[in-house]
């Protein structure tokens, strides 16, 4: 088959980091083609969260600023995206954990994020569906969250004619070119990859692993929560090298009901529920919102989170092929993320200087080890 239309970029993988990539690109004048699978990956899957991370400086750096951008655009989207600006409040179960809720305010503080410590009485005023006893909490006001597939799709219709979508999967990666399973070839000068774990496939080395997560939603109510609710030991949770574990995350989404998370299993890439797992993570939730236990669950599912192995994304060009661009191993931090990685990248590309350090997500850092091994 012939050659599609001439791009000046063309982004592999339409979610949330792909569409911000090619939504990037455009407003600094590239064609970009972006090459849709219509599989409903991490981005469809996921819990739609804006939130500041803080377990490691660059997490921090990269979230913070990301949000920023975010802040930027929100006003501009649909009512469809379900943009909220709730903030997050950080609850510290026992009496101990206000110390890291002290460490936390801390190193926002340092990247001008606004938070605030809230004593037991403050928590149960402004959120009293929650458990009485807990010791307090952190409250992030500039925090949010949004409906990451409708915020995709409309990245890449805001970018107007400078966007092609194209509809195919991609199978195999040539200079400057990508060849679609159909047997189109799309031509153009710089490719960026921006699918996921699906990367694995195109790539001849595994970059990405999976990190499998359940999520529950209940049915509609009143509303009863007003703030993103997360647990101060997520971060520990989050971020554990190996095994499974559950930590207590819930929304309360536009449409009245309470979305429910979170879980990790790792380099499990089934997409079966796990009873025991699921088992785990609504009572953890329910240990925090005893409220649950009166409420219907209305459907359960999972995704895979794609990681790397230090957890950081990798953004960046790859260090054998000057024409290819990687934007992968976000984990559970896309949509947070996305427009600051997207950012990034645009300036590398562009050889501009970036608006913040990017050289702790550099993608030539994955591959150092295999360099040196050779």
């Amino acid at each position: 088959m012939g050659v599609g239309r001439k791009a000046d970029v063309i982004v592999i993988g339409a979610g949330i980091i792909g569409a911000a990539c090619a939504w990037r690109l455009a407003r600094e004048g590239y064609r970009v083609s972006v090459v849709d699978d219509r599989r409903a990956g991490a981005t469809a899957a996921g819990m739609g969260h804006l939130v500041c991370m803080d377990d490691n400086p660059a997490e921090l750096a990269l979230s913070a600023y990301s949000l920023r951008l975010w802040r930027e655009v929100t006003g501009c989207m649909p009512q469809a995206c379900a943009w909220r600006g709730c903030g997050t409040l950080w609850l510290a179960d026992k009496v101990d954990e206000m110390a890291i809720a002290e460490q936390k305010r801390a190193r926002l503080a340092e990247l001008g994020v606004a938070a605030e410590l809230l004593t037991a009485e403050q928590i149960a005023a402004v959120e009293p569906m929650l458990r009485h006893g807990l010791a307090g909490g952190l409250r992030v006001p500039g925090d949010g969250i949004l409906y990451a597939p409708l915020a995709a799709r409309w990245l890449l219709a805001d970018g107007g004619a400078a966007i092609d979508v194209v509809h195919g999967e991609a199978s195999a990666l040539e200079e400057g070119a990508v060849r679609l399973a159909d047997g189109r070839r799309l031509a153009a000068p710089i490719v960026v990859l921006a699918c996921g774990l699906r990367a694995n496939s195109l790539l001849p080395q595994t970059l990405l692993h999976a990190k499998k997560g359940h999520l529950a939603i209940t049915d509609r109510y009143p509303p009863r929560v007003r703030h993103q609710l997360v647990e101060l030991g997520y971060g520990a949770s989050a971020h554990a090298s190996g095994g499974t574990s559950v930590a207590f995350n819930v929304q309360a989404r536009p449409t009245g009901q309470w979305l429910i998370g979170s879980s990790r299993q790792f380099d499990a890439v089934d997409s079966a529920l796990d009873m025991p797992v699921l088992a785990a993570m609504l009572t953890r939730a329910q240990h925090f919102l005893p409220v649950l236990a009166q409420m219907n669950i209305i459907r359960c599912w999972t995704g895979l989170r794609a990681a790397s192995v230090d957890g950081l994304p990798l953004l960046g060009v790859h260090p054998r092929h000057s024409w290819l661009w990687l934007a992968l191993g976000h984990e559970g931090l896309g949509v947070t993320t996305a427009l600051g990685s997207a950012a990034l990248i645009t300036a590398q590309i562009g050889r501009q200087t970036p608006e913040i350090d990017d050289t702790p997500y550099l993608a030539a850092r994955a591959f150092a080890a295999e360099e040196l091994s050779v």
